[in-house]
């Protein structure tokens, strides 16, 4: 038996690191998913890898709210329900001061990370059965924050708004709603921040600086992410809801 045998997942974000590692991870625990990203052509390599009884591949803008009601929508008639949400979609910004922030970078963030999650919470929760679980990802910098992230520590804070109040709301038809708040993650996006963050010449460099800042000493992987979405979206954390779940080495302590 899996952890999530007869669960239909639908998650944005899915051709990144995170998101193809956590699809994998839920077609290995008997899960069906629904996969939502703006790269068409990598959402249909990932949905032909796991298959095409195990995945659909709904390529979507989380920040437009008819792309999201629609990709929901087949979702729920292609496998005749959904379980689970997993709203992953972010971009980073840039870095720069408060005072020197461009305001279209700002507004660009805001709806990706705040809008799309917002969005996938209202569409995907009215859809979801009793007793299902909405993940929404956040960041080590949904809980504490530093210099120059003015769009990306603000966007990942509000999400915890967003998870408190659905937390809230859904409790009567038992579905939880929780943020999992990753550390710096082996991942493209992750060296991307670093080398801009740092201004290092190398990836190894960058990393190196912020390996420096983590207890454990140490990125996390892609699958050790989807590990804890495992956790977040099976009958296991049952109890579990309103609740800021990090997952970052020590940093936030």
């Amino acid at each position: 038996m899996g952890r999530l045998d007869h669960k239909i997942a639908f998650i944005t974000g899915a051709a990144g690191s995170i998101g193809a590692a956590t699809a994998r991870r839920f077609v290995a625990e008997g899960a069906r998913v629904a996969l939502t990203d703006l790269d068409a052509d990598a959402l249909d390599a990932l949905a032909a890898e796991l298959g095409a009884d195990r995945a659909l591949a709904l390529p979507a803008d989380v920040t437009d709210s008819g792309a999201v009601a629609d990709a929901v929508a087949r979702a729920v008639e292609r496998f005749g329900g959904l379980d689970v949400a997993f709203a992953n979609a972010g971009v980073f910004g840039a870095v720069a001061p408060v005072v020197d922030y461009p305001e279209d970078v700002f507004d660009r963030v805001m709806a990706v990370n705040v809008r799309g999650p917002f969005l996938v919470a209202k569409h995907a929760l009215a859809a979801m059965r009793d007793g299902g679980s909405m993940i929404i990802n956040s960041s080590v910098v949904g809980l504490t924050a530093d210099p120059g992230i003015v769009a990306y520590a603000t966007s990942k804070h509000a999400l915890v708004g967003l998870m408190r109040t659905a937390a809230k709301e859904m409790a009567p038809r038992g579905i939880r709603v929780n943020t999992l708040h990753p550390g710096p993650v082996a991942n493209a996006f992750q060296h991307r921040i670093e080398l801009t963050a740092t201004g290092a010449a190398t990836e190894a460099e960058a990393a190196r600086a912020f390996e420096a800042m983590i207890p454990l000493d140490r990125h996390a992987t892609p699958e050790e992410v989807a590990a804890a979405v495992l956790f977040l979206a099976s009958d296991e954390s049952a109890f579990l809801t309103g609740a800021t779940v990090p997952l970052d080495g020590g940093m936030s302590v």
